[in-house]
């Protein structure tokens, strides 16, 4: 069997144990959202179960390993710490009050299931590099990948720290944060793991087939940016903080750019 069809059966194992298991820890907590947490672990779970089955043969396999590593275990310590003690997620929440009699098995597959699909249909710049590395040699396309990386990484980081900080002090209660990078970008997490992914899919394109993977950072930013992130935040939430629409109205939404000065 070839490499990459070794390893999208490995890739695809990994996600989808993971996420069983996780499934089954939210029945005895009645927690769906414990899938969040889980997010980047899947793409962890995945390339490494590539690199375990097809082999670790060049430097840009470890580089993107530890890459999707880096990100993911902080990204999953985070959304766990700051979820602590918070209970299931409004969203799930409403999903599980529209289905009292069947949101277990609705969820396997609408929730940890579709979460599962997109995991592997995102990660597929890893799976692919790891399967098909090419010439061994770390060059440009590397650099700039990692640089890229570096960038969508402090943001995502230091935006949630920011936050985070923000809403632990008792004044601060809806009230809107304006300062460090959210004085740029209204979603600084958001566009840092965006551009993360971006950084990643240069390093993959390295490889001999890398370029076709294009469409899974293509698909992350638009979830992102049209579906579940910056667009679902945004939805109610000035009619929660009328303050949020000046915010809108003087602040970029993605991309981090100066504000704009009143008048302008």
């Amino acid at each position: 069997m070839p490499d990459i069809a070794l390893a999208l059966l490995a890739t695809a194992g990994a996600i989808g144990a993971l996420g069983v298991v996780t499934w089954l820890m939210s029945l005895v907590y009645h927690d769906a959202s414990l899938v969040d947490r889980i997010w980047g672990l899947l793409f962890m779970a995945g390339a490494w179960a590539a690199a375990l089955t097809v082999g670790f043969e060049t430097p840009r396999t470890i580089l993107l390993l530890i890459l999707v590593s880096v990100w993911a275990i902080r990204l999953s310590f985070y959304l766990t710490w700051r979820n602590w003690g918070e209970g299931e997620d409004y969203r799930y929440r409403d999903m599980r009050q529209k289905r009292p009699g069947s949101f277990a098995s609705w969820s396997l597959v609408w929730v940890f299931g579709l979460q599962g699909a997109l995991a592997l249909f995102i990660g597929l710049p890893l799976t692919v590099a790891i399967a098909m590395p090419g010439d061994s040699a770390l060059g440009l396309l590397d650099a700039l990948g990692v640089l890229l990386f570096i960038i969508g990484f402090l943001f995502e980081s230091i935006g949630d720290y920011q936050l985070a900080r923000f809403k632990s002090n008792p004044a601060n209660k809806g009230k809107v944060m304006d300062s460090g990078v959210w004085r740029y970008t209204r979603h600084p997490n958001y566009f840092g793991d965006a551009t993360l992914w971006w950084g990643m899919f240069l390093v993959a394109a390295a490889t001999p087939w890398g370029w076709f993977t294009v469409l899974s950072p293509l698909a992350m930013t638009a979830l992102i940016i049209k579906v579940s992130g910056v667009a679902m935040l945004e939805r109610t939430i000035t009619e929660r903080r009328p303050e949020y629409r000046a915010y809108i109205e003087r602040t970029s939404a993605f991309i981090p750019w100066p504000p704009k000065r009143a008048g302008d």
